[in-house]
């Protein structure tokens, strides 16, 4: 993985971050690019086939099949799904799996203005239940999540300023992550507003990066002796939309509570374990509400307990589960392709 960055700070194009992140996870898996029998690459702002110019500038022209991804946040991650898939299905016995981002400064907007909206139905949602402020979307679509929950369990602003504080100083020990900066939590608070109590301290940056993983079968793992730095994925699973995310007027669901916590429920019930098995979790942390809506999602307590859990530490070092030691997605920053592939390599990075 790079370093992630603010963008524009670094005078590197995304073929040189691809180029960083591909050779560096082939070094660190012992595997040549010749291996490699099929690439899927993530991103979401670019043109069409950037994969194929980023894997031909960074690793080699092999005509292997490139597979170009784009799902917005999930974007990284659907990379690795859709590679581990590849190696599941017998049609490749190693994978490479890339995500990177170049991004523009400041909060995220439409880019085609004449043609449906990806997100008209979630809007639907937020403007039946609180209605539309002149805010940017996403803050407001978090935000108003998170206005559920305090109406709906008494979660107070402060529990979601706590996780802010807590992921800050996290980020110091994280030399990949773009603001390495530890704050008090009344700096937290007291940041620029950005939406309802949501301050700016709460918010995940826009960034550039990228990230890479080398996926390969048991089979392959074996042959080139690489059993002692394997790491095995023990259970991955992919959710998308599902009725309660539109029916049920609720901005927590809209935001992807059920999506989570079925896709959750799925990986646990595969891995043959229970949410108190697990010591580290990085998690999508785009604003601190989402944090404390997954908590609630992933089963680290039930729903309503999160503001306790909180309260008591269980997310950090001392408590029951450390929840984004990279810092997340708040200090580390939020290159879309690249995000997931960034947090695996983290929790790698933990063990």
């Amino acid at each position: 993985m790079t370093k992630f960055e603010k963008p524009g700070k670094e005078d590197f194009d995304y073929p040189d971050m691809a180029k960083i992140a591909g050779e560096r996870a082939l070094s660190d898996a012992g595997v040549p690019y010749s291996a490699i029998e099929q690439a899927c690459v993530g991103y979401v702002y670019g043109d069409s086939t950037c994969g194929q110019r980023a894997i031909y500038h960074s690793l080699g022209l092999s005509g292997i099949p490139i597979i170009n991804v784009n799902n917005n946040c999930s974007t990284g991650s659907t990379a690795l799904f859709m590679a581990r898939q590849l190696i599941q299905g017998g049609l490749a016995d190693c994978a490479l799996a890339l995500g990177f981002e170049k991004m523009e400064r400041g909060s995220l907007s439409s880019k085609f203005m004449d043609r449906t909206n990806p997100m008209d139905k979630h809007m639907e949602v937020m403007f039946n239940t609180y209605g539309m402020a002149a805010a940017p979307a996403a803050p407001q679509m978090f935000g108003n999540a998170g206005r559920e929950h305090m109406e709906k369990y008494g979660t107070t602003p402060e529990h979601f300023a706590k996780i802010a504080w807590k992921n800050h100083k996290h980020s110091t020990n994280n030399p990949y992550s773009q603001f390495q900066d530890e704050y008090s939590l009344d700096q937290v608070k007291q940041s620029r507003k950005v939406f309802e109590f949501l301050t700016l301290l709460q918010c995940c940056p826009t960034s550039d990066g990228a990230g890479a993983a080398v996926l390969a079968s048991e089979g392959f793992v074996r042959r080139h002796g690489l059993e002692h730095q394997a790491v095995e994925i023990l259970a991955q699973e992919m959710v998308t939309d599902l009725a309660t995310t539109f029916d049920d007027n609720s901005c927590m669901k809209m935001v992807g509570y059920d999506m989570t916590s079925l896709a959750a429920k799925k990986c646990f019930e595969t891995a043959g374990l229970k949410p108190s098995d697990v010591n580290v979790i990085e998690l999508h942390d785009c604003f601190s509400a989402n944090e404390l809506i997954t908590y609630e999602a992933l089963g680290l307590c039930p729903e309503g307990k999160a503001g306790e859990l909180i309260d008591r530490g269980d997310n950090t070092y001392g408590g029951q589960w450390v929840v984004n030691p990279s810092g997340g997605l708040i200090s580390k920053g939020h290159p879309l392709g690249a995000t997931v592939t960034h947090s695996c390599n983290r929790c790698q990075r933990c063990f």
